[in-house]
């Protein structure tokens, strides 16, 4: 359910193509709620359907032009209501805690190799995501809007911070395993 908010939610911050909305999960909102271009597309027609965006109308008439869309009252109305609502957390799932346990059946084959590249990717995303903050929220920026958007980022950084640590120290209890196998 929440693709489309994430959707409404981009539209709201600047009218855009599927192209542009695309990117903009790429860039930004793919950093916590990822979308297939498909999707997006798909989800596009759906909230046009429902009356919750529109297409703007076109500047000057051209073939092949991109649609532009932006969000109606009743979108915005949907967006409020949502943002509002009360949800619970949703439970981890996470295939390497499942390894893990799973290990400790079938053995540790392959998976210290496997805790490296995470250790590793989730160290490249924490340098990301503090090089975006240092970029886009100096000091003294602090609208409501780059408020809210910086305590997304803090989070996102909060949690790789997190799993760098846990990562580090998972490995280090791997290396005091008796008979584990190496990477």
């Amino acid at each position: 359910m929440s693709l489309p908010h994430a959707i409404l939610t981009a539209l709201l911050e600047k009218p855009s193509s599927g192209l542009e909305l695309t990117r903009r999960f790429d860039r930004s909102i793919g950093y916590f709620w990822s979308a297939t271009h498909q999707q997006i597309y798909r989800e596009l027609g759906r909230l046009e359907a429902e009356g919750l965006i529109r297409t703007l109308p076109a500047e000057q008439p051209a073939r092949g032009q991109k649609k532009r869309y932006e969000v109606l009252p009743a979108g915005r109305a949907e967006l409020a209501r949502w943002t509002a609502a009360s949800q619970d957390p949703k439970p981890l799932r996470d295939t390497l805690l499942l390894r893990l346990r799973a290990a400790a059946v079938v053995g540790t084959a392959g998976l210290e190799a496997d805790l490296r590249r995470h250790l590793e990717l989730h160290e490249r995303q924490l340098a990301e995501y503090r090089e975006i903050e240092k970029r886009d929220f100096p000091p003294g920026k602090d609208s409501v809007q780059d408020r809210l958007q910086h305590l997304v980022l803090r989070a996102g950084i909060d949690l790789e911070t997190f799993w760098t640590q846990w990562l580090t120290h998972a490995l280090e209890e791997f290396a005091g395993l008796p008979g584990r196998d190496p990477a």
